[in-house]
């Protein structure tokens, strides 16, 4: 199997990748995230996914490169990582009590050819109180997070449902990544199980 790099520093993906029982390498690429503001929230994390997954192909060409971008939408306003602690007070405010969507766009690269989707789930959050936004904010969870919150963490005490993938909210949707994976000839599937069966031997 080739290679794989993780175009990301994050550690919740590195942790999705890993349950899935791969190897590979991680590579923190440092790209111009800016793009036209009529992009839509799903067209925006497609094309910041592909930016990092070619920034990192064009270092790893041989590799089977992994990218992913996530955002937060509400009423029409895309929310990405909270700028400081006021920032991220705001975010919650307006998340408070509402439903709002979480985009992430995942892409692949291997061999020159590239694959990607787009994957988004629907969160109900119920209503916060400003003292829980203080101090939730102090447990210093929101500071790198779209939309100042993680599910997977405290932010998920604020949750009260959800419509689509887990997995997406978290920053990197399992069926998707695998999916794609496999278009670019890596069944992850395929490879645990033969890694099973050789245990047995």
């Amino acid at each position: 199997m080739k290679n794989i790099v993780l175009a990301s520093a994050s550690p919740r993906r590195r942790d999705l990748l890993t349950s899935l029982g791969l190897s590979f390498t991680v590579y923190a690429t440092d790209v111009d995230e800016s793009a036209p503001e009529e992009l839509s929230p799903g067209e925006l994390v497609a094309v910041l996914s592909r930016r990092k997954a070619e920034a990192a192909a064009a270092i790893f060409a041989d590799s089977v490169v992994v990218a992913a971008d996530t955002v937060v939408s509400i009423g029409g306003k895309i929310l990405g990582k909270p700028k400081d602690e006021e920032d991220a007070a705001r975010m919650l405010r307006m998340l408070s009590g509402s439903r709002h969507t979480v985009y992430t766009g995942v892409t692949v690269i291997s061999d020159g050819e590239m694959f990607s989707d787009v994957t988004s789930t629907d969160v109900y959050m119920r209503e916060l109180e400003d003292g829980e936004i203080r101090d939730y904010i102090r447990t210093g969870e929101p500071c790198d997070k779209a939309g100042a919150y993680g599910i997977q963490g405290l932010g998920g005490v604020f949750v009260t449902r959800i419509e689509g993938e887990y997995f997406n909210v978290t920053g990197m949707p399992k069926e998707a990544t695998a999916r794609l994976l496999r278009l670019a000839g890596v069944d992850i599937l395929s490879a645990a199980a033969a890694a099973h069966c050789a245990g047995k031997e």
